[in-house]
């Protein structure tokens, strides 16, 4: 005879916590540090901050199809984390606030932006950039990137507020609600991604193109949400935060997912270079030839070791993904390595001064711990604002009373 599971711990966020607040400190500590980076190394500063602002937009991104396949699938997995998903996603109107730097250093992130290369009397004019010159303007680039955030936050907005209206109404059709929008969001989702990778990061470099980009930038950060949630639980827990709610097998849950999507990251990963490879193409080799000298190729061997073969080699085990242990040393690994990737993607697109070859800047941790205190002090101040775990959904019970399938 089975029986309905019971909470028997608070759900509500310590109202006294300092993480917020900390996380804040942190953040503005760290874009004040940024700041003054700007004025010392202009062009640095704007390549550090895409980096950064890729890595922590990317997870929040990730955040919002999570949520959205969860209502479409009608998934009860994971529901005890399904408020994690809809705060992260919840923020990112927030996002469009900070990508405005990245609007102020277009000039300098965008070798395309420059008006001599569509000048036909001009030495500087260049063909393959004035032939693309319909997608790639300024006017346009604005315009796509006020659609993008339209569509991410009304999307993560809308869900949020549904979410929490069924917490305090008990009212099932929400989660009807919710599907109806989830299901054209993902479409909306899928395209509105995929361009803004081509955006963000492949026209650093005009004259390179990938038709996979758009799911390989899918991929890399969909991949490195979930070791972000694994750490994020590990964090709460030791603060002594749903330690009874959440169980062993929901976090081998995300570790299932987190080994799942290292599979399909390297699937997309090797596939866009294979096909790039094996066309030999020079206007698309020659930004793979870039990113294996000058150092560059360390952290493409080592995203081949470290981002997938050892991920996949120790999650691979059923009883790693019941480790803390190895759950968060993977997890630790992928994200520096997700960080890294970004890195290398953008990087050898600078080319001021002596930035040719690899080079790390302090304002690369100033960005990155800037946005990043940010982004958790949005996280958890939004957080501890409603319950943190979903009190009225139908699914909530099947997901507390999951257990190992052997």
């Amino acid at each position: 005879m089975s029986h309905k599971p019971t909470i028997t711990e608070s759900l509500e966020f310590p109202q006294n916590s300092m993480i917020p607040r900390a996380a804040f400190g942190l953040g503005f500590a760290g874009l004040i540090a940024s700041f003054i980076g700007y004025f010392l190394q202009p062009d640095q500063f704007f390549f550090s901050y895409i980096v950064s602002f890729t890595f922590f937009a990317g997870i929040t991104l990730s955040a919002l199809i999570t949520v959205m396949l969860h209502h479409i699938t009608k998934a009860s997995w994971g529901t005890v984390f399904k408020r994690f998903f809809e705060v992260f996603s919840s923020n990112i109107w927030v996002w469009a606030i900070f990508f405005i730097p990245v609007l102020l250093g277009m000039q300098t992130l965008y070798h395309w932006t420059d008006p001599a290369l569509y000048d036909k009397a001009s030495e500087e004019f260049d063909k393959i950039v004035y032939g693309k010159s319909a997608y790639l303007n300024q006017t346009f680039f604005i315009v796509r990137q006020v659609i993008y955030f339209a569509i991410w936050g009304w999307l993560g907005h809308k869900l949020y507020k549904a979410s929490v209206e069924m917490d305090k109404t008990s009212d099932w059709g929400m989660t009807t609600l919710m599907r109806k929008i989830s299901a054209p969001g993902i479409p909306l989702f899928a395209l509105s991604v995929a361009f803004a990778g081509f955006d963000w990061l492949m026209s650093l470099d005009p004259h390179w193109f990938s038709t996979m980009f758009g799911v390989y930038f899918f991929a890399i950060n969909f991949q490195a949400f979930w070791p972000v949630m694994i750490l994020l639980v590990f964090f709460l827990q030791r603060q002594g935060i749903l330690k009874d709610t959440i169980k062993q097998v929901h976090i081998y849950d995300l570790g299932a997912w987190f080994f799942a999507f290292t599979v399909f990251y390297a699937y997309i990963a090797f596939s866009q270079f294979l096909l790039i490879y094996y066309a030999n193409l020079p206007e698309e080799t020659l930004w793979f030839y870039n990113r294996l000298e000058g150092g560059y190729q360390y952290i493409a061997y080592g995203l081949l070791i470290f981002r997938f073969a050892l991920p996949f080699l120790l999650l691979i085990n059923r009883e790693a993904k019941r480790s803390r242990f190895m759950l968060g040393l993977v997890s630790v690994i992928v994200l520096v390595m997700h960080f890294l990737e970004i890195h290398w993607i953008s990087m050898p697109a600078n080319h001021a001064g002596d930035a040719h070859g690899l080079h790390f800047s302090w304002i690369d941790i100033a960005t990155f711990l800037g946005l990043g205190g940010m982004f958790f002090g949005l996280f958890f101040s939004k957080f501890k604002k409603e319950s943190m775990i979903p009190q009225n959904d139908p699914k909530m019970d099947e997901c507390l009373s999951k257990s190992y399938h052997h």
